[in-house]
């Protein structure tokens, strides 16, 4: 399953800090990232992550197939849970294999790709930006599922050359089935599902917008999840009463219903999350920094706070720029540092000790908007910028704040 966002916010797009080198002569702990996971490698220089759901997955998937073996290879005994826990690291081999179709395809269409990750159900490619044309959005979705259908044509091929009954070719079959399964779910036509992605490009295709393409495969894939959550326990009930079995109210019925009910939330809320991205998308032009930046008057490093800031009242400015004696900006006056001085302080404090250097990055053109903002902002994180004009005159200052409460409330919920 593939996934465009942007950086959660993507996300956490933003460098990171330098971390501290670790001591000599101690192990050095295998990297991480917040809400990453165990990074595992960076193939084709995208890092993958294993997600801790992963291990209560690949722990089940180790149980529910050794139960499996049991029936099978009984003379296996307690190796049959080794056979199962290649099988559960092989499947999900496979699933970064469909990841890495995403991925490939991303970098050729020159999207960023932020990471891979392995998780419960599945893995997530995070996708940064989305395809510029709906014949891109199309390949980009359908590679996944294709090469998940390439794998299991594989897997069936190597069947054909081992022996039926035997560990080698029940892991294959295992393999050939799971690979089948992944590749046609994942065609189901509906959100946050590669198929989803499908079917959007198609709508935006035939309408031209892509809004009311992500629109109507988001609602498409609430459908979907509905037809899972009723239809999935009636289907394996229908079957398990064919043969006989225990009718509703049986173990098995109820964790036929409890895994219908995991996947339901998840097809939902990835649904609902698309649509929110999207939305999130068409309203980011509006994200320009002329809207956003706060005016700001000059004052000399020396200058008094109680004084720059009766200057700043009496302009109607909500931002200080320190400036040298040709009138050059060389630092920003942070706004959280102010609020820190007492008001009786605050003649005896000079605004040159509550500023901030201007760096590499601090200055960022007035015409910015949109996702060319929010990447100037990552690349140097800072809570005010100096803004100015194309003809080098200082414009104000943009505080990282004002720009987070307008992300907010362009990532608010549609009303859909």
């Amino acid at each position: 399953m593939e996934n465009s966002g942007q950086g959660r916010s993507g996300g956490g797009a933003g460098p990171q800090a330098e971390k501290p080198k670790e001591p000599e002569g101690r192990k050095p702990r295998r990297p991480r990232e917040q809400g990453g996971g165990i990074l595992m490698g960076r193939p084709f220089g995208v890092p993958v992550y294993v997600a801790p759901s992963w291990f209560l997955v690949a722990a089940l998937i180790t149980w529910v197939f050794g139960g499996q073996l049991d029936r099978v290879l009984p003379e296996l005994g307690r190796a049959r849970y080794l056979v199962s826990l290649f099988f559960a690291v092989a499947f999900y081999a496979s699933v970064l294999v469909h990841e890495l179709a995403h991925t490939i395809a991303a970098l050729r269409f020159r999207l960023p790709v932020r990471r891979i990750q392995l998780q419960f159900f599945g893995g997530v490619s995070e996708i940064e930006k989305d395809a510029e044309t709906p014949g891109r959005e199309f390949v980009l979705a359908f590679v996944g599922p294709l090469l998940s259908l390439v794998l299991a044509g594989v897997f069936y091929l190597g069947m054909q050359t081992v022996q039926p009954g035997t560990v080698p070719g029940v892991l294959l079959a295992g393999l050939m089935i799971s690979n089948l399964i992944v590749a046609i779910f994942n065609l189901l036509p509906g959100l946050p599902l590669d198929g989803g992605r499908m079917l959007r490009a198609v709508v935006w295709k035939i309408t031209g917008n892509p809004m009311s393409g992500t629109v109507a495969a988001a609602w498409v894939g609430r459908g979907l999840a509905v037809a899972v959550l009723v239809g999935l326990p009636l289907l394996t009930q229908a079957g398990s009463l064919g043969d006989g079995n225990e009718g509703f109210g049986s173990v098995d019925s109820l964790t036929d219903a409890l895994l219908a009910a995991i996947l339901a939330a998840i097809i939902w809320t990835g649904a609902g999350n698309s649509l929110r991205v999207a939305r999130l998308r068409e309203r980011l032009p509006e994200l320009t920094v002329r809207t956003l930046t706060r005016r700001a008057v000059p004052v000399e490093p020396a200058t008094p706070l109680s004084e720059a800031l009766r200057r700043a009242n009496d302009a109607g400015a909500r931002a200080l720029v320190v400036v040298d004696t040709d009138g050059a900006p060389t630092a920003v006056v942070r706004e959280s540092a102010i609020v820190g001085v007492p008001e009786h302080r605050r003649p005896w404090v000079a605004v040159s000790g509550l500023a901030q250097d201007l760096k590499d990055g601090m200055r960022v053109s007035a015409e910015l908007a949109g996702e060319e903002l929010l990447d100037t902002l990552r690349a140097t994180p800072a809570t005010e910028y100096l803004v100015i004009e194309e003809t080098g005159e200082i414009y104000g200052v943009l505080a990282t704040s004002d720009v987070e409460r307008a992300f907010v409330a362009a990532m608010a919920r549609p009303q859909q």
